[in-house]
């Protein structure tokens, strides 16, 4: 006998909430207690009065799985809608990062010139070292850390995946 699991899939997640304390913790739980990982949360307030917060998730699961998770999302009580934006269709997604870079002479030279080229901005600066800012899909930032690794890296901060869908409705 053969078991065949279904392959997992990369899907991001709009959920809107209403703004309370444990939300975010009763969410996070809800992907832990049935093994769920969560690759990346963001949070926000979309509303004036702050009363509802968007939560984009990106987590991989089989297509079985991912509606498990919408459906036990939809239970919950505070949560407005579920919406797999992958699902969904095209949408788009950004991350942002800062990338401190040590280096002096030709790592320093070629730290600038590798900025230039991922449009990376650079947000402070000293004689022996830079700060960057980069925003662009997850692989493009991947890629921008990986170069930076070899003319001096220091730290990283990133700040997961924001999505949208495209078109005039919203998700």
């Amino acid at each position: 006998m053969h078991i065949h699991a279904d392959p997992a899939e990369r899907h991001t997640l709009a959920v809107l909430v209403d703004n309370e304390p444990g939300i975010l913790a009763r969410i996070a739980g809800l992907f832990t207690a049935r093994g769920y990982n969560i690759e990346s949360l963001t949070v926000s307030d979309v509303t004036a009065d702050k009363a509802v917060s968007r939560l984009t998730i990106v987590t991989a699961a089989s297509a079985a799985t991912m509606e498990q998770i919408i459906a036990q999302l939809d239970r919950l009580v505070p949560v407005h809608s579920v919406t797999d934006l992958t699902a969904l269709g095209p949408h788009v997604e950004r991350e942002l990062a800062l990338v401190k870079v040590a280096g002096t002479g030709d790592h320093r030279i070629e730290a600038l010139r590798l900025a230039d080229i991922y449009r990376a901005r650079v947000l402070d600066a000293t004689t022996g070292s830079f700060v960057f800012e980069v925003t662009g899909g997850r692989d493009k930032i991947d890629t921008f850390v990986a170069l930076m690794a070899e003319v001096g890296l220091v730290e990283v901060a990133r700040t997961g995946i924001v999505a949208i869908a495209r078109g005039k409705t919203a998700a």
